[in-house]
């Protein structure tokens, strides 16, 4: 079924009040994107928009080729972040960027994340990584757009992450599940535990069964 620019907004709103009550971002951090169908566009939150209040007007619809064509005056500082994955990625349709608490965590006790269930591994089984960068910076943009090129889900280190998806309820869905297996792998680590994960035979092989 297609799906039209008005359905994919309400998919980030949605998306956004879920992130904030979950508590995987803060007041105004975070934004969220998703290309409009049939169109070579994209829409992104708006500058200093909080994600559990958006509205069809806190989104700006931009090209690809990172114009503005309408809606919010000012788009997320974070707008060339989007716009160079989806350069990098055509496959993918919506992007989830947000700051949870224990992908931070984790990545600064110099850890890796641990895709521990088989969720984790469906849906992710790994992450790519940048290290801190200002954001908003086109160096940022592109450095995550290059890690993205074989993730689903890139940390940024001292700032957050960004989950990818071919749907906004995908990229959402590989966005909550990236923050549960850090909370494992933080817990695990807590209890001195740096050893236990995934079962190695079964990488790689989660969707022959």
């Amino acid at each position: 079924m297609n799906q039209t620019r008005t359905e994919t907004i309400d998919q980030l709103i949605d998306a956004g009040r879920h992130v904030v009550e979950r508590g995987l971002v803060q007041a105004s951090g975070g934004n969220l994107s998703a290309r409009v169908p049939g169109t070579n566009r994209f829409v992104v939150t708006g500058t200093g928009t909080w994600l559990d209040r958006l509205t069809a007007d806190d989104f700006t619809e931009m090209t690809l080729g990172g114009e503005r064509v309408g809606g919010a005056e000012r788009p997320s500082v974070e707008w060339k972040l989007h716009q160079r994955t989806y350069d990098v990625r055509p496959d993918i349709t919506a992007i989830v960027h947000l700051h949870p608490q224990h992908v931070l965590l984790v990545d600064l006790l110099g850890a890796p994340i641990r895709f521990t269930t088989l969720d984790h591994q469906f849906y992710l089984g790994s992450n790519g990584w940048v290290p801190f960068i200002p954001s908003g910076s086109a160096e940022l943009a592109d450095a995550a757009a290059e890690a993205a090129r074989d993730h689903n889900a890139v940390v940024l280190a001292n700032h957050g992450c960004s989950a990818l998806g071919d749907s906004v309820p995908m990229a959402l869905r590989r966005a909550l599940n990236l923050e549960e297996a850090a909370a494992m792998t933080y817990r695990l680590l807590v209890v001195g535990n740096t050893t236990s994960d995934f079962p190695p035979q079964w990488r790689g092989r989660i969707l022959d069964v």
